[in-house]
């Protein structure tokens, strides 16, 4: 009997053991986003591919590493994409990198990749010692060819440089052009360290994407987010992948596609993604009774049970694939250019569903946390950037501290 205990234990212990390394491999075996940004058709108004160039693009990621993958998108391109060398490195200052952190990228062990219109590709495995919440710096080198269109994530707030030649791998660029978008980025991805690693898909407009923040500052609630989820044992290991789009809407296409038609690509195909958090439809909204130049008044209206109905089929899409949602009422805007009495009725009308239909997993209720006590359809002052549309930074920030960690863990 003793025996059989001792072998009974014994194969307990080695069962245990074999679980545990079992699951260290599953989690190595998944990628997650650390980073991301939604990408839309742009003209090239830069005449990038005129000559060979080289693009220094600065990304802030949610989680570390041992080793990273980039994926490049052409997905709004019409003609092939070539990129005849990449790099990453540390972001020092502008458009300068640490000395000695250029890490060549490699495609299917080529340093040179050319993408097809309408598709991206991500790279080999780069080995880089990546601290959680590093800045870095991404260098494309860009031949001379033809390009129409960009697939950019324009407005990105954060700066970007541009050189002519191949200077993916020097450290402090020549007199180089700053621009402000991300051109080509699609994500970047680490392995999973813990069974807990997953990523939060933060999906929405410019409130969302960070419009009116500090230049440079990463100071999104998204971000803000993902530094106060380090702060939890049990949401430590989960990224943030910032799928804003300044100016989108769920209903019409105008920056970038509609929310509804976006989502399969930003959401549901994000890597790693298991919650999503959506504030949308300010845009809406205020389109419904101040026409966008170059349309006729009506043209893109719509009402607010469309909005509804619109918000429901993302959340029933989400679900379809075991995604928690949370819903994020809409912030105040009385003040913005594009105010009116009525579209506050609707503002209210959406709020109102959001915080009782329980058809979300949760409410996030960004509403309340940044309105004037006394006027509720305007911001409290603090957190307003001074357009009356989008917060300040102390916004972003009040924002962030004001969502329950309970519901990620």
């Amino acid at each position: 009997m003793r025996y059989t205990q001792k072998k009974t234990s014994l194969l307990w212990l080695l069962a245990l053991a074999l679980g545990c390394t079992a699951g260290v491999a599953q989690a190595e075996d998944r990628w997650i986003g650390t980073w991301a940004a939604s990408p839309v058709s742009v003209k090239n108004e830069i005449a990038l591919g005129s000559a060979p160039m080289t693009i220094r693009q600065t990304v802030h990621i949610s989680q570390g590493g041992e080793t990273l993958r980039l994926s490049l998108t052409n997905e709004f391109g019409t003609e092939p994409l070539t990129i005849s060398a990449a790099s990453v490195g540390f972001f020092a200052s502008g458009d300068t990198i640490v000395d000695g952190s250029a890490h060549p990228v490699t495609f299917s062990g080529s340093p040179s990749i050319t993408i097809a219109p309408g598709q991206f590709v991500t790279s080999d495995n780069i080995k880089i010692n990546l601290p959680i919440f590093s800045d870095l710096s991404i260098s494309l080198a860009v031949p001379a060819q033809t390009i129409t269109t960009l697939t950019e994530h324009p407005l990105a707030n954060q700066s970007a440089y541009l050189v002519p030649g191949d200077q993916g791998t020097v450290v402090d660029l020549p007199e180089p052009k700053e621009i402000r978008n991300w051109i080509f980025l699609k994500n970047l991805l680490v392995p999973a360290t813990n069974k807990r690693s997953a990523a939060i898909v933060t999906f929405g407009d410019s409130i969302t994407d960070g419009a009116r923040m500090s230049l440079n500052s990463n100071h999104r609630w998204p971000d803000l987010l993902a530094t106060r989820l380090t702060t939890n044992k049990k949401t430590k290991y989960l990224s943030i992948l910032n799928e804003g789009i300044s100016g989108n809407r769920i209903l019409h296409d105008t920056a970038g596609p509609k929310a509804l038609d976006r989502f399969d690509r930003d959401v549901l195909s994000a890597p790693g993604v298991k919650y999503l958090v959506i504030l949308e439809s300010i845009n809406d909204i205020g389109r419904t009774y101040f026409a966008r130049p170059g349309t006729q008044p009506g043209e893109e209206a719509v009402t607010a049970q469309q909005i509804i109905d619109g918000l429901k089929t993302l959340v029933d899409r989400a679900h379809a694939k075991q995604i928690k949602v949370y819903g994020a009422t809409l912030t105040p805007y009385e003040g913005a250019a594009y105010f009116s009495a009525e579209g506050e009725k609707d503002r209210q009308t959406v709020n109102a569903w959001i915080r009782t239909s329980k058809v979300f997993d949760g409410v996030i209720d960004f509403d309340k946390i940044v309105r004037d006590s006394a006027t509720p359809s305007k911001f409290v002052k603090k957190a307003d950037s001074g357009d009356h549309l989008h917060p300040g930074d102390v916004g972003y920030q009040m924002m962030a501290d004001g969502i329950d960690l309970r519901m990620f863990q």
